[in-house]
């Protein structure tokens, strides 16, 4: 014999997982059809129906993840900070000595930036679309990150002042962050491929210049 009260309440449990990871993939597939649309529109050209029609969808549906289109930003550029941190710090803690801990920050952060061209310039262009809440938060996860690149510096450049390591990571992002937007313009798949090592090889070479 077969079945039973055991055998009903895993098909229960397997039942409300599956609804689970259905319901994360929609609301992931909202989070991606906002970082398009977003960059390519801008957060206040874009609706509710936009996003839903993108993630395949409708407009109210969209109520079911999130509670509005300031909250799929908030989300968005939250994410993206969290993932940065924790990979940034990731990255160190796996690293036996600070040069290949910075090799690894750069690889790490060219890797982003080729792969998330679209959500650089929605945190660009639309960070003070986020609530007070939202850009407090995304203020601290993200000089938390650029503080994990400064004490790695730190211990390389041991004679450079705080103050001037900052300008040291904050210029590497710069250079790191803006090259997707050209090269989105010139064929991406074959720029990506050339792209990489290039970046990888000149903010590497700018961060350990004396």
């Amino acid at each position: 014999m077969t079945g039973g009260p055991e055998a009903s309440n895993n098909g229960t449990r397997a039942a409300a997982t599956q609804r689970g990871q259905a319901k994360e993939l929609r609301r992931l597939a909202l989070l991606s059809a906002a970082a398009g649309l977003f960059a390519e529109n801008g957060f206040t050209r874009v609706s509710l129906e936009d996003l839903g029609a993108a993630a395949g969808v409708s407009g109210p549906a969209v109520y079911r993840h999130f509670p509005g289109k300031q909250a799929v930003l908030g989300e968005l550029l939250l994410s993206v900070s969290r993932d940065l941190l924790d990979g940034g710090l990731r990255v160190v803690s796996e690293s036996d000595d600070p040069l290949t801990a910075l090799t690894g920050l750069i690889q790490f952060q060219v890797d982003f930036a080729l792969s998330n061209p679209d959500v650089i310039r929605v945190q660009d262009r639309d960070f003070d679309s986020l609530s007070d809440a939202d850009q407090a938060e995304v203020r601290s996860l993200q000089r938390s990150y650029v503080e994990t690149w400064v004490d790695v510096l730190a211990r390389i450049h041991t004679d450079a002042d705080v103050p001037g390591l900052r300008v040291r990571a904050h210029a590497a992002f710069g250079l790191i962050n803006s090259t997707p937007h050209s090269v989105r313009h010139h064929g991406r798949r074959i720029a990506v491929k050339s792209a990489r090592p290039i970046l990888e090889q000149m903010a590497l070479a700018a961060l350990t210049s004396a």
